[in-house]
């Protein structure tokens, strides 16, 4: 493969379930692949042959190493323009007059 180290990974093999006959029932065709160094593990359980569910495997934690090692981008900070600063402030206000619209009316003489 082109980022897996076969030193670097560890080969489980298990009893599927779920649809696919007895023979998935009864043999070891699901594969977990556990990168050792970052702890990444990687299922394949789809298919009944051991084979094809390997492939599959290595191939989700290939994809899941390259996701780790691609940088992110920075995010650039952008400031609110002035019109939606003053729309805020409206919307503040407006809610205001509602609320206090709420409040108990006190009548003393």
């Amino acid at each position: 493969m082109g980022i897996i180290n076969n030193k670097e990974i560890k080969i489980y093999y298990y009893k599927s379930s779920g649809p696919g006959g007895q023979r998935k029932n009864k043999k070891l065709t699901s594969v977990k692949v556990v990168h050792i160094p970052t702890g990444i593990t990687a299922i394949g359980r789809e298919f009944r042959s051991q084979v094809k569910n390997k492939k599959i495997a290595l191939k989700r934690l290939e994809e899941k190493l390259k996701k780790l090692n691609e940088r992110k981008r920075p995010r650039i900070k952008t400031e609110k323009p002035e019109y939606a600063k003053i729309k805020q402030i409206e919307e503040k206000k407006k809610k205001s007059e509602k609320k206090k619209l709420r409040q108990k009316i006190n009548i003393s003489f």
